[in-house]
């Protein structure tokens, strides 16, 4: 049972974790994705390396982990405020040719990074760009004008 629970707090932890860092651009998976990735990955090296060597702990906790990571998907598919806590909303960084300096700075994200993303959409000049938006995954959106 300490390793269930221990599961589930890390679980909490880690999405608390990944959510407070913020996203960065070119990012293709969202802070509730890496919960798993993390906290998977990190309950092997501790089965693996850690003072107990057991496969029934790390197999339970495995399955603890995806078993709350099921639950919790539930619960944000059915409260949306939940969902965009955990996800974090698309934010504007650069609205009808005004930089959303506010927003940017919170993201870190530069103007190079907007400039890029636009050259990749084949526009050649941020004055092409309607709409800069950094999605949930940490991805810039370009709208062309």
């Amino acid at each position: 049972m300490y390793t269930v629970i221990h599961a589930i707090a890390g679980y909490f932890l880690l999405l608390l974790t990944v959510r407070v860092l913020v996203r960065r651009p070119g990012a293709q998976l969202t802070p509730f994705e890496f919960v798993i990735i993390f906290l998977i990955g990190g309950v092997i090296i501790l089965a693996t390396v850690g003072n107990d060597h057991s496969e029934t702990n790390c197999t339970c906790a495995i399955i603890t982990i995806g078993l709350t990571h099921r639950l919790v998907s539930i619960v944000r598919s059915r409260l949306p405020r939940l969902a965009a806590w955990i996800d974090g909303i698309p934010l504007v960084v650069l609205r009808e040719g005004q930089w959303q300096l506010e927003q940017m700075e919170g993201l870190r994200v530069d103007r190079e990074d907007v400039i890029a993303a636009a050259r990749e959409k084949g526009l050649k000049s941020v004055r092409d760009v309607e709409y800069a938006v950094v999605e949930r995954n940490g991805s810039i959106s370009i709208i062309p004008r």
